[in-house]
């Protein structure tokens, strides 16, 4: 990895440290999908640097999301843990009760009808997040062999499924967004891919938890895995949004590394229907004029999600033409994989595009930028947030 990438990589990710209150006596601002990248950035910068400064940071960045986003705003009525947990039991626990998205606004009241513009900028629980934060709380055990963080993903995990997932007629659904205190659904609808985040999401963590020597036993999460996957249909998957893109594609990345780890069987088809669905969707976007129109008309972010998808593409490549004949996917997916590699120079556009100054200085940049400075940085170092670490071998780099 070239000097100047990390360079500028550590410049932005020591710029979002300070102006979102975590090495400064700024009011800390706290947004759970942006500080999950976050740790894992950290994390990758104290892998690839050598730093031990980095790690801290994610531990310390960790620590503060818990003691403001699992626990109740400022101005709502009620205070403490969301989980309702006493002050020391919350401590040992802060997951227990999910964690806030950390909108600006307070969340809609029981009862209040729902004004969809409003609803964006109001507070809650979005399961998407939590599985981000679940992912960026295993990347921080796989990193330090720490088993704690591990296990509070897993209460998260346990408490997501319980919350967000419910029964019909026809099967298992679930709520898309959830009250703060995950008491009732705030928007009843299903995410497009929350499932599959579900059940990537509790595999990882229970593979995670298998090799770590010495741990505790923990009730395994099998019973939401099936869940989620019960919810997943293989042939719903695709999608234009370039952000949707970038988390099949990760995703995808995800199932082939526990694959190659021993962690999950290959006769699910997963793998494969990940990177079908993922060519497909990327096939329609780049006919699109999302790429060429001026900057503040993009939403940097969402770019910037398929471009960290298309970095996982790299890494699945790279792993297929070192072992071919451990390459966990069919042939099919073989050849979907080298056609998905062919779009690489997109992501190159997209960083390059958001890497220039004046880019960042539009409306669309500013009014997002720890999102989108935190995200831009995970494209200059991936390997944090993408690279599965080997279960009890941490990297002494990372280790508190």
């Amino acid at each position: 990895m070239s000097e100047p990438r990390i360079d500028r990589a550590v410049e932005l990710m020591t710029g979002f440290a300070e102006y979102s209150g975590l090495t400064s006596t700024r009011a800390p601002r706290r947004y759970l999908w942006t500080d999950a990248f976050a740790v894992c950035n950290f994390l990758g910068l104290a892998r690839v640097t050598g730093e031990g400064k980095f790690s801290e940071l994610a531990l310390q960045l960790t620590e503060q999301v818990h003691r403001v986003l699992a626990r109740h705003r400022d101005d709502d009525t009620r205070s403490g843990w969301i989980s309702g947990l006493d002050p020391r039991e919350g401590d040992a626990h802060p997951t227990r009760g999910g964690l806030r998205i950390g909108k600006p606004l307070p969340e809609r009241a029981p009862g209040s009808p729902m004004d969809e513009r409003l609803e964006w900028d109001r507070d809650g629980q979005y399961f998407h997040y939590l599985t981000k934060w679940m992912h960026a709380l295993d990347q921080t055990t796989r990193a330090t062999g720490q088993p704690l963080f591990n296990a509070w993903a897993r209460e998260l995990a346990r408490a997501a499924h319980r919350a967000f997932v419910y029964a019909t007629p026809g099967g298992k659904r679930m709520y898309w967004k959830m009250s703060i205190d995950l008491s009732r659904p705030q928007v009843p609808s299903m995410g497009h891919h929350d499932p599959l985040d579900g059940f990537v999401t509790c595999m990882q963590l229970d593979a995670t938890a298998a090799g770590l020597p010495g741990a505790p036993a923990e009730p395994s999460l099998a019973d939401a895995a099936a869940d989620f996957a019960a919810m997943l249909d293989p042939r719903q998957l695709a999608t234009g949004d370039p952000l949707g893109l970038g988390g099949l594609l990760t995703d995808a990345y995800r199932v082939d590394q526990l694959m190659r780890q021993g962690s999950w069987s290959a006769g699910d088809g997963l793998l494969d229907a990940l990177l079908a669905a993922a060519l497909v969707g990327l096939r329609h976007y780049v006919t699109q004029p999302d790429l060429r129109a001026p900057a503040d008309r993009r939403l940097a972010f969402r770019e910037l999600g398929l471009a960290i998808g298309l970095a996982a593409v790299r890494m699945m490549e790279e792993a297929a033409s070192r072992e071919p004949a451990r390459f966990p996917g069919s042939a099919e997916a073989r050849a979907r994989l080298e056609q998905l590699a062919r779009y690489a120079p997109v992501a190159a556009e997209i960083e390059s595009f958001w890497l220039r100054g004046e880019h960042r200085r539009t409306r669309t940049w500013v009014d997002h930028q720890g999102i989108n400075d935190v995200m831009l940085a995970t494209t200059l170092v991936p390997e944090g947030y993408l690279v599965l670490g080997r279960v009890g071998y941490p990297d002494t780099r990372v280790s508190k």
